[in-house]
């Protein structure tokens, strides 16, 4: 436990002390890259997606849609002390049960939060946003149906390379664990993401892998292959793939193999985390 903490803090004081590891002249063309956004953006993939289960049978009632609409607000064009640039990030998730006969909504997850970014270059010319943020996500729902958390999260994403983008993420759960029993075992202390532009401007590849509390369980795994069919719009045909637990909040504690296609709205740029 006490490793998990330290490895926050670690993730923390790098971004405090980037000032000794950066080229100071290009400050100031990191902070254009967040700048050169309209104040109000996309945040995470923006995607409609329908699919169904891979590890059993498929029915009416377990084949779905999955769509996610997740937008960012930068309150502020100058940086607060220390370079940070403020926003209000939203992003809500919905399962939809369009092939059952009454098409209900399964469940919707609302994630809510507060961030400051600080963008900079590391030697070498690589961008990189390190990020603080404060999170809510939940169902919305009450009594033995309520699934609700909150987070304190530290990221740091990098550009690496002209197709690599890679990134690190780490979180202290605060958690009601009368609500959620075991919630944190199931939704981990961190994550790690990397994208891979396999035909810039057509082809990219992306994989999201969550770990779990447990030494070998628990955690998830979301990859998917996106392809641009137009370089001057910004959409692509997708098909993601997600294998384990907490795809949403509701069954958290059930595992998952779901195989799906649809259409992703993505950040025109790096995205904060």
């Amino acid at each position: 436990m006490y490793f998990k903490y330290l490895l926050l803090c670690l993730i923390l004081f790098s971004i405090n002390i980037n000032a000794q590891i950066l080229e100071p002249k290009k400050n100031f063309r990191a902070a254009d890259s967040l700048l050169k956004e309209p104040s109000f953006s996309v945040h995470k993939d923006n995607y409609f997606l329908t699919g169904v289960p891979i590890n059993t049978d498929i029915t009416r009632d377990n084949a779905d849609v999955k769509y996610q609409v997740s937008f960012k607000l930068r309150l502020k064009s100058k940086p607060l002390w220390g370079g940070f640039f403020p926003y209000l990030m939203y992003t809500q998730k919905a399962f939809w049960d369009i092939y059952a006969s009454s098409k209900p909504f399964s469940e919707l997850n609302f994630n809510p939060g507060v961030a400051i970014v600080r963008p900079f270059y590391l030697k070498g010319g690589r961008l990189t946003y390190g990020t603080i943020s404060l999170e809510h996500e939940s169902n919305g729902r009450d009594s033995i149906y309520s699934r609700t958390w909150n987070m304190l999260a530290f990221s740091l994403k990098s550009q690496i390379s002209p197709r690599w983008i890679v990134g690190i993420r780490g979180w202290i759960p605060i958690v009601d664990k009368e609500d959620n029993p075991e919630l944190t075992k199931y939704v981990g202390y961190g994550e790690a993401s990397a994208t891979y532009k396999i035909q810039p401007g057509r082809w990219s590849a992306d994989i999201l892998f969550r770990k779990g509390s447990g030494l070998i369980n628990y955690g998830s795994l979301q990859t998917q292959v996106n392809w641009r069919p137009y370089k001057n719009e910004n959409y692509y045909l997708t098909l993601q793939w997600f294998v384990g637990y907490t795809e949403s909040l509701i069954d958290y504690q059930e595992h998952k193999s779901m195989l799906r296609l649809g259409f992703t709205i993505k950040p025109e740029n790096m995205g904060i985390f």
